[in-house]
């Protein structure tokens, strides 16, 4: 699709958070195509389209660091629940989930949360590099390579150690994904298909990340009463890679578990004195993903997402179902199989102390195909900006803003992303700090927050006053090479 660029764009008098995290100012920003030309009081109009921003908050377009829009970005590239955040770039991809690059009808979970076993359509990450830029998504795209997907594409059954054979075919298919700009590689050994690999072959794939300069992620293998010894797993992957290490949606999950985020912040710490590690978390006491027996412990609260034979269920709680039923949660959960859930296993004050960690950066981890999905889907960005920032004072709007630009493109390796500066792509997303809030709940989650006023995506304006605008100017990024 063509897009038609203003020759030029003038943000008037907002007030600048540059996602440094540096005090704001109050300044002009002007765009010149793709591009920040220039930041500073009263600059120059001519020539350029005026858009007043007094009052407002003029930042870096935030950057999803954990997503699994790999396929929306193609069927549906419009990405509402994204861009109606202010988010302009979206990090695909994780939880060792990607639909590239693997050829296969029938994809067995979880790599059935990209909207379907039959999305598998992608043999290599070029290909699917290819998609994107055909489809032109509203927002920018860096992708993952997943450590699921590559496990299934070399071996088939993924549910066993992988051969020595069968671990060359995965480094050939990571080195091409690396090679066609990929981001780096991401892992899930909570999930089955990943959780019969070893630290050896975890390290020799993030050494190949490592080696291309990108980065390793992982949806750590079991985030309760284990959190400290699979924490311990992922930064020793890293070290043996020698790759930078992020771990994703960090939590201390269910009710034993509750407060540990004191003890696993700590053993961060330690760990981040001799290795780069960092992390992302939603705001949320309640997860989102596959409906797992072993998960329905008759304590926490679950809400079924969905269910191919009882998609009736989307929408009511399981503890409902089961007396509806009449039998046990677990026996309900077998029989919504297939099927997705929310499940109510953190505790608020894990979530604030986690949230307000230096290395915490945000991810949504929504789930867009869900037919009732997690509000983290449509409310993650303004959540943090309204609740925790403005409301609770959690941390200051700079740092809010820092944890969803700057922060997060230097731990991705995303050139010229995430800063307001001169020279920087024009991502930009203008908001009304006294306004700005989430509305999606856990009953309406597909709800657009409040207080978004305009979003730029590579200069283009592509939402404005809670409307899309009909121009998608997103690319796929590629890490940077230094």
């Amino acid at each position: 699709m063509s897009v038609e660029r203003n020759p030029a764009l003038l943000l008037r008098g907002g007030t600048v958070i540059d996602g440094t995290g540096a005090p704001r100012v109050v300044a002009d920003v002007r765009v010149e195509g793709e591009r920040i030309a220039a930041v500073g009081e009263h600059l120059p109009t001519k020539g350029a389209n005026v858009i007043d921003a007094t009052g407002k908050i003029v930042a870096p377009g935030f950057i999803d660091v954990h997503t699994h829009d790999d396929q929306i970005v193609l069927s549906a590239p419009q990405m509402l629940p994204k861009i109606s955040q202010g988010v302009t770039t979206v990090v695909i991809g994780n939880c060792g989930i990607s639909l590239a690059p693997l050829v296969r009808a029938d994809a067995p979970p979880p790599l059935n949360l990209l909207g379907g076993s039959d999305k598998y359509v992608y043999p290599t990450m070029a290909a699917y590099v290819e998609a994107v830029g055909q489809a032109r998504p509203a927002v920018n795209v860096a992708a993952l390579v997943g450590h699921s997907t590559l496990r299934v594409a070399a071996m088939g059954d993924p549910y066993r150690p992988a051969t020595r054979a069968e671990q060359r075919r995965m480094v050939e298919l990571l080195r091409e994904g690396m090679d066609a700009g990929a981001t780096g590689l991401s892992s899930g050994v909570f999930y089955a298909t990943g959780a019969s690999a070893d630290v050896d072959e975890l390290s020799l794939l993030a050494g190949i990340a490592g080696d291309a300069g990108g980065v390793y992620t992982t949806h750590i293998r079991d985030e309760h009463e284990k959190v400290i010894n699979s924490l311990d797993e992922a930064f020793t992957t890293g070290r043996r890679g020698k790759v930078p290490v992020v771990v994703s949606h960090h939590k201390c999950a269910g009710p034993n578990n509750w407060g540990r985020t004191v003890q696993t912040l700590a053993h961060f710490d330690a760990a981040r004195k001799g290795q780069s590690i960092g992390l992302d978390m939603y705001p949320y006491i309640a997860g989102s993903t596959v409906l797992r027996r072993e998960m329905v412990d008759g304590v926490i609260d679950i809400l079924i997402t969905w269910s191919t034979p009882h998609p009736e269920m989307a929408a009511r709680m399981l503890a409902d179902i089961a007396v509806e039923w009449d039998c046990t949660q677990q026996e309900a959960c077998d029989r919504l199989q297939p099927g997705g859930a929310c499940y109510f296993q953190m505790c608020e004050e894990d979530v604030q102390r986690v949230l307000k960690y230096p290395a915490t950066m945000i991810g949504s981890d929504g789930l867009p195909h869900d037919q009732h999905p997690h509000p983290r889907l449509w409310g993650t960005f303004p959540r943090v900006l309204g609740h925790y920032s403005r409301e609770l004072g959690l941390f200051s709007l700079e740092t809010a803003v820092h944890k969803m630009s700057g922060l997060s493109a230097r731990q991705f390796k995303l050139d010229d992303r995430g800063e307001i500066c001169p020279g920087a792509y024009a991502d930009v997303v203008v908001f009304d700090a006294a306004t700005v809030k989430d509305l999606a709940t856990f009953k309406q989650p597909k709800e657009q927050s409040q207080g978004i006023d305009c979003v730029l995506v590579n200069g283009v304006i592509a939402h404005r006053s809670g409307s899309l605008t009909p121009e998608r100017s997103g690319r796929f990024l590629r890490r940077s090479k230094r």
